[in-house]
């Protein structure tokens, strides 16, 4: 799991391995997602299967990386809570009630930017700034964000143009030569020979917890599968469960991040589904592509 994901947001980034197939829907037919109001509160160790008295050694590597991620993530995020209060009030606008399980008539998104392929356009509501937040979770989530030049696109086009130059600092450290090492991945971000990184998440729910006519903030929970698919491989795919905290800021007619963290949970209970081979996962992260996200 990374700060970042794999296959990036949609599946249609650019600048990953060539063996890695996207998929994403063809441009103008974004797929149309409703997102029931959760009450989330990132990333969450895997947990155990009812029973097993002992952690395996697969689960102690996962773990492992997980703490390491979180690790980069606080570092991000680390000075930044004096930025984070200037987000605006909280009006009561949202989380409280709950929404329709129809989709709404408005239209969620007018398109989305070329380079990154992230949904654009959203509405300057709380409607839309929750589609906002679940897209850009989706995209912090990527594996693009192990690559500079995809990250440093992704942050120009998610955030506000004063926090860039910051984050792209922060970010650049945090992504260190032996950060992505010990996530299996080479100084480029890449996986070695046989090797697929895969880091995608999947939001459930969101919830606004303030929102004015310029400011909101977005609570996204969401799962997603995280590791290095391959034989051998020492940091095996998992899932996990996390939610993503979105600050957001009404610029330039659209909704931009100003900060974002995130923490663990909440998290089900482990089914007793069978684990996939290696070679499955790396095949269902080439076959499937992603989505646009909105409510």
């Amino acid at each position: 799991m990374s700060l970042g994901g794999d296959d990036g947001y949609g599946g249609d980034y650019e600048g990953h391995e060539a063996r890695r197939g996207r998929g994403a829907p063809p441009e103008g037919h974004l797929t149309r997602t409703r997102l029931p109001e959760g009450d989330g509160d990132p990333y969450g160790p895997p947990r155990r299967a009812p029973g097993r008295a002992k952690p395996s050694r697969n689960l102690i590597t996962v773990v492992g990386v997980i703490v390491l991620l979180l690790a980069a993530i606080a570092f991000v995020n680390r000075g930044d809570a004096k930025d984070s209060d200037s987000s605006g009030g909280d009006t009561g606008g949202g989380g409280t009630e709950a929404h329709p399980t129809a989709p709404t008539g408005e239209r969620p998104v007018d398109g989305k930017n070329a380079t990154t392929d992230i949904a654009s356009g959203f509405a300057k509501s709380e409607q839309g700034a929750q589609s906002a937040a679940a897209n850009y979770a989706v995209a912090l989530a990527s594996a693009d964000m192990t690559k500079s030049d995809r990250r440093h696109q992704l942050v120009s086009q998610i955030f506000t143009s004063d926090r860039v130059n910051g984050l792209q600092k922060k970010l650049d450290r945090a992504y260190s030569k032996s950060f992505l090492e010990k996530l299996g991945l080479d100084a480029n971000g890449n996986a070695g020979d046989g090797m697929t990184y895969v880091s995608r998440a999947a939001p459930i729910g969101t919830k606004t917890t303030t929102s004015t006519d310029t400011a909101a903030t977005v609570e996204v929970w969401c799962t997603g599968v995280f590791g290095t698919a391959g034989e051998g491989s020492k940091n095996p795919v998992a899932n996990d469960w996390f939610t993503m905290t979105v600050k957001l800021r009404w610029v330039n007619k659209d909704w931009k991040v100003e900060s974002y963290s995130q923490k663990d949970g909440p998290a089900p209970v482990n089914s007793d589904n069978t684990a996939s081979t290696a070679d499955e996962i790396a095949k269902a992260v080439q076959q499937y592509g992603g989505f646009t996200y909105a409510r």
